[in-house]
């Protein structure tokens, strides 16, 4: 757990570094600004209709009101919040209609900050933002990644059916970050994904075992207890670079154009190359008379130079996820053995 905070940090210590230079900019049409004051408005009511009761309840509590008025209180207020509802999402509706039918819908606004707030003064649509300077072409954009899945090892010879690790038990994740840039300069049809992710792959052991490195190789040994827990994982800092396909829409007037993905199909293909940073065991058992936990730290006779092949397919921000080491887990084991991951990965638009 510690290797993982440390590595959120440095991740969140790199973005502070490129705000420094250059904030994050957000890109929305008027009809997405409009979607969100929806979303937003619902919440609204329902944070308002929560204190109405509370206030009824409290009343109730101070012998202000009975029982029955504090029940009809509270009806009417849900009554008018529901109400409210319905009448200021007809006005966004009728919004989006007119929007719609003059074809100004896809008109986008750039902010470095937006807050949604239906009433208030200085809004556009019911959503407060600051303004920026528009770039005519945005080619590069980027985006945080997060990938989570099962996790396993295919051995040279053998089938995943036979594998000496849990299905459902062995996981990973990865957390980083990542750039996408347009490739052709008339064209979106493809698109370049590079960047700097953490992995973490854990394995858990079938039949009470757990790893064993005997100096001249690393190989799965019963334990002498029965185990509550045995995991194994080795932790890695990758520099994946995908190929990235698939439609887009296009928005185009006369101060800047913009390709979207957002609703469109995205197949990636490529690979990653890096090096490991640690690998641990964690041991869990009673030892006839307490609960014992042994944290194990080594190298285990695991490479360290990682390097594989990767794809995604994906719609809209989130991906189906494969990847799969082309290195072996360990170098000096006479069967090799090849660390495959499959999940799903947070980071389309």
């Amino acid at each position: 757990m510690k290797i993982i905070t440390y590595c959120i940090a440095i991740v969140m210590w790199v973005l502070a570094m490129g705000q420094c230079n250059a904030q994050e900019v957000y890109s929305f049409t008027k009809l997405e600004l409009l979607e969100k004051s929806k979303e937003q408005i619902v919440e609204e009511e329902k944070d308002a209709l929560k204190e109405e009761v509370e206030t009824i309840m409290q009343r109730q509590e101070n012998g202000e009101i009975t029982e029955e008025e504090a029940e009809k209180l509270k009806n009417e207020a849900a009554e008018r919040r529901a109400l409210n509802i319905e009448n200021r999402l007809a006005i966004v509706d009728n919004k989006i209609a007119l929007l719609e039918r003059n074809g100004e819908g896809d008109d986008v606004f750039e902010t470095d900050k937006i807050e949604i707030n239906f009433f208030g003064e200085g809004r556009i649509f019911g959503i407060n933002y600051t303004p920026r300077k528009r770039k005519y072409d945005r080619r590069t954009t980027s985006d945080f990644v997060l990938a989570v899945g099962f996790n396993n090892v295919i051995t040279d010879g053998e089938s995943l059916e036979d594998s000496d690790f849990k299905v459902a038990g062995s996981r990973f994740a990865e957390i980083g970050w990542a750039w996408k840039t347009r490739v052709f300069k008339e064209s979106n049809w493809l698109r370049i994904k590079y960047g700097f992710s953490f992995q973490f792959n854990g394995l858990k052991p079938t039949d009470n075992r757990y790893f064993v490195d005997t100096g001249s190789q690393t190989e799965l040994q019963t334990f002498e207890r029965d185990l509550d827990k045995s995991k194994f994982r080795v932790d890695n800092l990758v520099f994946p670079v995908h190929f990235e396909v698939g439609p887009s829409r296009k928005v185009e007037r006369e101060d800047y154009f913009r390709y979207y993905t957002h609703n469109k199909i995205k197949f990636g293909f490529g690979g990653y190359a890096g090096f490991r940073l640690g690998t641990r065991q964690k041991l869990k058992f009673n030892d006839g008379s307490e609960d014992v936990k042994q944290k194990q730290k080594g190298n285990f006779n695991t490479n360290n130079f990682i390097y594989g092949v990767s794809a995604y397919l994906g719609w809209r921000s989130t991906a189906l996820y494969v990847k799969y080491d082309l290195n072996t887990l360990f170098k000096d084991n006479p069967i090799e053995q090849r660390n495959v991951s499959l999940g799903l990965r947070f980071d389309m638009d």
